[in-house]
């Protein structure tokens, strides 16, 4: 029995972590289309940051990074995209917070939300970390510090 639980979860998480992200159209702040899978550099660490300018927890995390975000980059050759989820009661909000935080990573809209689904996201903040457009780590939630464990991973798993 034991042996059948761990082939499942050796597939289930296989399976999870080798998704592809869908080719998709994003908004960015000026309410352009933009591809994301342009954006995304296959032979390099890109980070997608699913939040909400509702979410706390989501802006603490963004904010941690940006503080260090220079260094990841110029180490590492990491990409961060933070993808905003808001719907459209909040999704005003979105740009006067960005413009206000002087973020300096690509920030856009998943407009319908349906990037967010088809990635099966349900709790914000949610962290995906890509290499040759394939899921190699989910992470969801943030303390504060555990900005430093994605740069770690990120710097383990860089060219």
């Amino acid at each position: 029995m034991k042996n059948i639980f761990c082939f499942i979860f050796f597939t289930i998480g296989s399976w999870a972590f080798s998704q592809e992200i869908p080719t998709t159209t994003l908004k960015n702040l000026d309410g352009s289309k933009v591809s994301l899978n342009q954006l995304i550099e296959n032979d390099n660490i890109t980070v997608l940051s699913f939040w909400a300018t509702w979410c706390v927890p989501c802006i603490n995390e963004l904010d941690a990074i940006a503080d260090i975000y220079d260094e990841w980059k110029d180490e590492t050759k990491v990409n961060l995209i933070a993808i905003a989820t808001d719907d459209t009661r909040t999704k005003k909000r979105i740009r006067p917070l960005v413009n206000g935080k002087g973020w300096e990573y690509i920030v856009l809209y998943d407009d319908n939300q349906d990037l967010k689904r088809a990635l099966n996201i349900t709790t914000l903040p949610h962290t995906l970390v890509l290499k040759n457009n394939k899921i190699i780590q989910r992470r969801t939630g943030y303390i504060p510090g555990a900005e430093e464990d994605l740069y770690e991973f990120i710097k383990k798993n860089s060219n």
